[in-house]
């Protein structure tokens, strides 16, 4: 979403949106001033993307033929930190592109939810994927018997991101993704206790 989004900002509110500033509250400035966006006004921008822009988004190559392929063998649950009040557009947005999902909104920490998630599934293996290290550190934290693939899809924002250390893998491709899952899933394994930071494009 972070391109659209960005195009959207442009569009409409004139405010450049910096990739290669190292915190959000770099990235968003105002075009004619340079100055940056007030902390406190970002998150409404997200929410006004989300509730008239969210078409905009597009998946990823090879996105819904991986998760469909992934759906035969496991149950797929989005976990995204839209927010509540857009769990259901979430949900239509994902059916427009013809993947039937379950979508739980959140905000902040992952990894609570996730390990809530697996108390409810009881699966004999999981997975979590994620682009921010943030969210796979609280991964890793509140359910270490997961999983954790640490995917960052749009290449603007691959280049820059380094792999999370709590990551068992780092691959940005979901060509290259999809035979990783299903080796894992076929393998019924719990994640290991400890990990070493991956390289990108990297399975361990």
């Amino acid at each position: 979403m972070i391109v659209p989004f960005g195009q959207w900002l442009d569009e409409r509110h004139a405010i450049n949106l910096d990739l290669d500033a190292d915190e959000l509250s770099d990235m968003l400035t105002h075009r004619d001033t340079g100055d940056r966006v007030d902390r406190e006004r970002i998150w409404p921008l997200f929410e006004e993307f989300f509730e008239g822009e969210m078409d905009r988004q597009t998946p990823f190559a090879g996105a819904v033929e991986a998760l469909t392929r992934i759906g035969e063998t496991a149950d797929i649950v989005v976990l995204t930190n839209t927010g509540k009040a857009f769990e259901t557009p979430r949900t239509r947005q994902l059916e427009a592109h013809g993947l039937s999902l379950r979508v739980v909104a959140n905000s902040g920490s992952k990894g609570p939810p996730l390990a809530a998630l697996i108390a409810e599934y009881r699966p004999s293996v999981a997975l979590f994927i994620d682009d921010l290290p943030q969210h796979i550190q609280g991964a890793a934290d509140h359910a270490p018997e997961c999983w954790r693939l640490h995917m960052v899809g749009e290449p603007q924002m691959a280049r820059r991101v380094k792999p999370a250390r709590h990551a068992h893998a780092r691959i940005d491709h979901w060509a290259e993704a999809l035979p990783y899952i299903l080796d894992i899933f076929a393998r019924g394994e719990a994640a290991p206790a400890s990990v070493s930071t991956p390289s990108v494009a990297s399975a361990v």
